[in-house]
């Protein structure tokens, strides 16, 4: 076994040496190097006539050609396969290799493991009211989108964040994937979620109220009465202010927009399925990333981490949400109403 390799100089001298006629002895001795290295040296070189290395083959490659083409067809043909499933596969045939040798095939064939996007899944109709809506809004003033109060529910896990799951493979790095992903299993050790309504606007946020039970339409006529308009009045928004709003049922129910008319709240008139449009969607995200850093153990810590990390939400963060709204229309023009960055 070689301890060490001589440079790229040394061998050139050795076949220099060799050239003008000195033995293999003379020229170990010259050089201070083995005899049987001068040997290897000039063998080398007058089979090859270079002492420049050369391409190496390496340890054989534990998979058969068969499998490996298996594999790279599995992982292409079922783009949430994982490398368990993958591993077991290749162990049933024989073949028992380690996680990162599976991985390293995919990514020689082009295959990368990506986490799904939480994207809902649009029609033409969908995308036809998004482009509508970006479109008729691209030349609103700033002020205007100050004066809106944009609105949500989500659910917030007590272990784990459900917005990253779902590992997939088949997919070139380049490609984006946009599709409605299931909801992750339940926790083997327990745990639970809660579910929160919550208000903003480029003033800051507004109000947060834990939604007990399942919502309905009277429920959500209490949550607007009890923090509407405080959190308008807290953010100073006036009387003249805009409510934002998803299409769900509840909040578009005939008895909830009568509610609307009856405290003369303008309401925006929303297109479906566009969560990329609403930029509390962001927030949403920051929130859950800041509430699970926290490391709530039961669900009474959960609420009490979510009312505090949504306080916490800087009125630097709500205006530069506001502020580079017009970029957000933008971009779904650009997508002709498909999903987006945002």
């Amino acid at each position: 076994m070689k301890n060490k390799e001589h440079t790229r100089q040394v061998r050139d001298t050795v076949v220099k040496k060799f050239k003008a006629g000195f033995g293999y002895k003379k020229i170990s001795q010259a050089l201070n190097i083995p005899r049987s290295t001068v040997q290897a040296i000039i063998l080398k070189w007058k089979e090859y006539q270079t002492t420049a290395n050369l391409p190496r083959p390496g340890h054989p490659s534990k998979l058969s050609a068969h499998t490996r083409r298996r594999l790279i067809r599995d992982a292409a043909k079922r783009p949430m396969i994982t490398l368990d499933e993958l591993q077991r596969s290749t162990a049933e045939v024989g073949d028992s290799v380690h996680r990162t040798t599976i991985s390293r095939i995919l990514h020689k064939s082009g295959l990368y493991g990506r986490v799904a996007r939480r994207k809902p899944f649009l029609k033409d109709i969908h995308k036809k009211c998004c482009l509508k809506f970006a479109t008729s809004h691209l030349g609103d003033t700033p002020n205007m989108w100050k004066k809106v109060l944009w609105s949500d529910e989500t659910k917030i896990e007590l272990f784990g964040n459900n917005a990253r799951h779902c590992i997939m493979f088949g997919v070139k790095a380049t490609q984006l994937i946009t599709l409605n992903t299931p909801s992750p299993p339940p926790s083997p050790h327990g745990g639970g979620s809660i579910m929160v309504w919550a208000c903003f606007s480029s003033a800051g946020t507004g109000k947060m109220v834990k939604i007990d039970g399942k919502m309905d339409g009277a429920k959500y006529r209490t949550i607007l009465e009890e923090n509407l308009m405080e959190s308008a009045k807290d953010l100073r928004l006036g009387r003249r202010f805009v409510f934002q709003q998803d299409n769900d049922p509840k909040h578009k129910a005939k008895s909830t927009m009568e509610w609307f008319k009856n405290k003369h709240i303008q309401v925006l008139e929303w297109p479906s399925q566009s969560p990329d449009l609403n930029p509390i969607e962001n927030l949403w995200k920051e929130l859950k990333t800041a509430v699970h850093k926290c490391s709530p153990s039961n669900l009474t810590e959960l609420k009490l981490f979510c009312k505090e990390e949504w306080e916490k939400m800087s009125v630097s963060r709500c205006a530069k949400l506001i502020e580079t709204y017009p970029k957000r229309l933008t971009a779904v023009i650009a997508a002709k109403g498909g999903a987006t960055k945002y």
